[in-house]
């Protein structure tokens, strides 16, 4: 045996003798218990139906004396299996396990009180069939369990790790639990509901702090900022170029690069040998795993893939919980319709599927390739968990779904704080949102009518739409590349979606006003606009002028546009670019931006002490769009009214949706100041891999000089699909 195998083995060994140690009785193996017994007593009934040569002469007593034998026995089998597990794996443990209980079996047939065997072959064959049932039936209920879960990654990572000695410093774990609030997350560590989150924050290893995402709060741009220290190529999730006369979304491997290309400068977060894990953009890390802007699915280096999606034990266990899921969701969905819970969206059955996918298969493959790169002693680790921000969209922010898998994911936090013990070196843990939800009926619920329907109407001429539903885009976009990478979208698609977004008139589609763009054409109507949501943001585009237009110019084309969209009542105001700079107009006031000055009612007023500023940076974005039209703030409750079709939304500002938090060791020095932005948690960030020795000095700048600032890119032709590193 060569020292790299026996090593693996010995590591092994000591996980198994680890667990065996630190077993103790819990509730969850009550449960198992209790169903292994309710199992046994179904599977000898229908043995002893099957064969006459075993019957149950004591009655139904009989089975219950057999029973008992068979459950102290068990018990004792659980509990060797347990270390077992680590040794020889899911599969190994279920052939073990089988053998084992055929042998327990044809003792307790051959001796306990109330059973009687016609002969040894009876009691044989008995003994197998009943044996192998109920193992499998056990071996796939036990698949969802997060014990067996931990045995097996536990052992992967023994087979896997490198080193022999840990190394000297510490890694870093950084967890993006996506959508999640800084209130809300205080809120559930006070109630008690994040046992693990919640024990770090109290026994004082950890501190929570919020900071403010600013405008957009949506996860590409808070990705940009912390990955990359540079989020003004991304003026919201999706946007409109003039320039190319397309439409941007940034869960789009292709747009995703396009995207890094104009942000990066070498230099990212995890550029010294980090590593990046369902994230948007990849932070100049060497290694990528089912990131968007390099959206190829691991190789084979990645076996925490191979290992996961190929393994009998990594698909019973998808097959389990995710009926499981789709089962809650289901019922989940009923309950608020029963109930009448206000305000709520329709839960499709596609996201019945999708659910599943996030909350069961996409989370255990990213502990699994989390747990790998650990073993390898990947320097620093950031991973995006998309599961509450998910369910949040659907279901609301503060529901109880959502709270129940906010509750999952401290599962989560738990098993990554027990496999990063295995770990070739230690691993300090990072936990970070990239924005929070804010809640309300949607602009759509409220007034029967669409955004861009009021802006058809008070242009009086066709407005083109966007391609896909904007409540659907970000949602598949991860699945997207975990079934396909970038070869998953047909090219002919894109095609068809690039046309589909051009400004010129779509001809054939019937207008929201009632005409057809060919007959407005025809009476010489106004030039189109494309309108974009994101959340409670939209961005309007009047896509014919290649610049970007200001309020007077707009006011000239449009003359009702502006005040128009300023008096609905569900829109809190509409933003532009004046002749004294950008200027923030609502129904009864205006405040410009630059100087802070306010005429007649501050239109920002319910928005935040940020507000101005927010809007002040945003502007300066590129590629925002002429007009920026941010929906009302109910007062009292600070719901907003989304201009896509979901119950939890984001990407504007009002209520908590710029409100994001990071969880970080308490023993890390920090200056005490406000966190602004995400380019201020990128340089936080950048700071304490500094003190930790996870940061080298670029080779091409100079000891002490700034890194260069991120140059745009040209822009990419709308028929240039980048090729995946």
């Amino acid at each position: 045996m060569t020292s790299g195998a026996s090593g693996s083995v010995r590591r092994r060994l000591m996980l198994a003798v680890k667990l065996l140690s630190e077993w103790r009785p819990t509730v969850p193996w009550i449960r198992s218990l209790a169903r292994t017994g309710v199992t046994n007593f179904v599977v000898l009934t229908i043995v002893f139906w099957l064969l006459p040569g075993v019957r149950a002469s004591g009655g139904p007593m009989g089975l219950v004396n057999l029973m008992i034998v068979l459950a102290l026995v068990g018990m004792a089998m659980r509990w060797v299996l347990l270390g077992v597990a680590v040794l020889v794996g899911g599969v190994g443990v279920l052939l073990l396990g089988t053998v084992l209980q055929t042998i327990v079996m044809f003792t307790g047939l051959r001796l306990a009180d109330g059973v009687s065997v016609d002969s040894f072959l009876d009691a044989w064959i008995a003994s197998w069939l009943a044996a192998i049932l109920a193992a499998w039936i056990n071996w796939l209920a036990d698949a969802g369990s997060d014990d067996v879960f931990l045995r097996q990654t536990l052992r992967r990572m023994a087979r896997a790790r490198r080193f022999e000695a840990k190394a000297d410093r510490p890694g870093v774990l950084i967890i993006q639990l996506d959508g999640l609030s800084e209130p809300l997350l205080s809120w559930a560590v006070k109630a008690g509901n994040l046992p693990n989150l919640g024990r770090w924050v109290r026994t004082g290893t950890h501190t929570m702090v919020g900071w403010h995402t600013g405008m957009p709060a949506t996860t590409p741009a808070s990705q940009a900022g912390i990955m990359h220290g540079d989020a003004t190529q991304v003026p919201a999730f999706r946007w409109y170029e003039k320039e190319t006369r397309r439409l941007v979304v940034t869960n789009r491997p292709r747009d995703a690069a396009d995207v890094e290309k104009r942000i990066s400068t070498g230099r990212g977060l995890l550029a010294d040998g980090g590593v990046s894990i369902s994230n948007v953009f990849s932070g100049d890390a060497p290694t990528s795993l089912l990131t968007f802007s390099n959206a190829g699915l691991p190789g084979r280096s990645a076996r925490g893939y191979l290992t996961f999606v190929a393994s009998p034990y990594g698909l019973a266990r998808a097959l389990v919980l995710s009926i499981g899921e789709m089962l809650k969701e289901v019922q989940q969905a009923r309950r608020q319709r029963r109930r009448n819970v206000y305000p709520r969206v329709t839960r499709h059955a596609a996201y019945v599927a999708l659910r599943a996918v996030t909350n069961v298969v996409l989370r255990d493959l990213n502990v699994s390739l989390i747990a790998e790169q650990m073993s390898k002693g990947a320097p620093v680790i950031f991973c995006d968990f998309v599961d509450y921000d998910e369910v949040a969209h659907h279901a609301g922010p503060l529901r109880p779904e959502s709270m129940q898998t906010l509750e999952g994911l401290d599962r989560v936090l738990g098993t990554l704080h027990r496999l990063a013990a295995s770990a070739a070196r230690r691993y300090d843990i990072v936990v970070v949102s990239d924005h929070g939800q804010s809640q309300g009926a949607t602009f759509r619920q409220r007034y029967t009518e669409a955004l861009e329907d009021v802006v058809a109407e008070l242009v009086r001429a066709p407005v083109a739409e966007e391609v896909e539903p904007s409540d659907q885009a970000e949602e598949w976009g991860r699945v997207n590349v975990l079934l396909g990478g970038p070869g998953g979208r047909r090219r002919d698609r894109l095609d068809a979606e690039l046309r589909a977004c051009a400004p010129e008139p779509p001809h054939g589609r019937a207008a929201r006003n009632g005409r057809s763009p060919r007959d407005g054409a025809a009476e010489g109507a106004k030039p189109s606009i494309v309108t974009v949501a994101s959340g409670n943001l939209a961005m309007l585009y009047l896509a014919d002028h290649p610049e970007r237009l200001t309020l007077e110019h707009i006011s000239e084309i449009h003359p009702d546009l502006l005040p128009g969209l300023a008096r609905h009542p569900g829109v809190g105001f509409v933003v532009g670019s004046g002749a004294a700079g950008p200027v923030a107009v609502g129904e009864a006031g205006r405040r410009w931006l630059r100087d802070d000055r306010v005429e007649g009612i501050d239109p920002l007023a319910r928005y935040g002490p940020h507000a101005a500023r927010d809007l002040l940076v945003h502007q300066g974005m590129a590629h925002v769009g002429d007009l920026v039209v941010v929906s009302r703030l109910d007062p009292g409750t600070e719901e907003v009214a989304a201009f896509e079709e979901l119950v939890g939304s984001h990407g504007g500002i009002g209520g908590w949706q710029t409100e994001a938090v990071l969880v970080y060791p308490a023993t890390w020095r920090r200056d005490g100041s406000d966190l602004v932005g995400p380019d201020a948690v990128y340089r936080q960030l950048v700071d304490w891999l500094d003190d930790l020795g996870l940061r080298e000095p670029p080779a091409s700048v100079e000891a002490g000089s700034p890194a260069p600032a991120p140059s745009p890119s040209p822009e990419p032709a709308p028929d240039a699909v980048p090729a995946s590193s």
